[in-house]
């Protein structure tokens, strides 16, 4: 069975990271939610209280095929500053695992010196801390095992274009028709 860890920093997106949790659960996927600090309550920019299942420091990333970084503020910054974080991100994309990022999060890939000249999209906010990478607009885009996504209103997009990766045509489409995704 495929699993991804989803990982949550004080104040993350709250849509953005469990809408992943989501259409993984609907797509029969192993998730985890992992704190990326010494708390498994973790708060997001918008005050819903979410426990991890997992602390960051107890976690051992090599089973997992897909890492997920939600974006918000001041979640992303946290992602971005976490060393723990960025020796993940690292290993899973050099190692050829899918690496998502949305909104705020595609900056972690900056902070890290990860993806350069890649094909990404992300919130209008971090434009100017995204130097060398191809910016498309997209709503979601996938540029080899790399996913990004704009912003907490195209979280289902971004989902759906990982589970094209992580699962079948036919698992995507019965997502689809869960969702009423057209």
């Amino acid at each position: 069975m495929k699993k991804v860890y989803v990982l949550l920093a004080q104040g993350f997106e709250t849509v953005e990271a469990l809408a992943q949790v989501d259409v993984c659960r609907r797509c029969k996927l192993e998730v985890a939610t992992v704190s990326v600090d010494n708390n498994y309550t973790v708060v997001s920019s918008h005050g819903v209280a979410v426990t991890a299942d997992q602390l960051i420091r107890d976690t051992n990333f090599d089973d997992g095929d897909a890492l997920v970084l939600p974006g918000g503020f001041p979640g992303y910054m946290n992602l971005a500053n976490s060393k723990e974080v960025g020796e993940a991100v690292k290993q899973y994309y050099q190692s050829g695992k899918y690496v998502a990022a949305i909104c705020g999060a595609p900056y972690v890939l900056a902070a890290n010196g990860i993806a350069r000249d890649r094909r990404v999209t992300y919130h209008f906010s971090i434009k100017d801390k995204m130097e060398g990478y191809t910016y498309t607009g997209d709503k979601a885009i996938v540029d080899g095992n790399l996913i990004t996504g704009r912003g907490a209103g195209c979280s289902f997009d971004f989902g759906i274009a990982l589970m094209n990766l992580l699962t079948d045509e036919e698992t995507v489409a019965h997502l689809k028709k869960g969702l009423e995704w057209s």
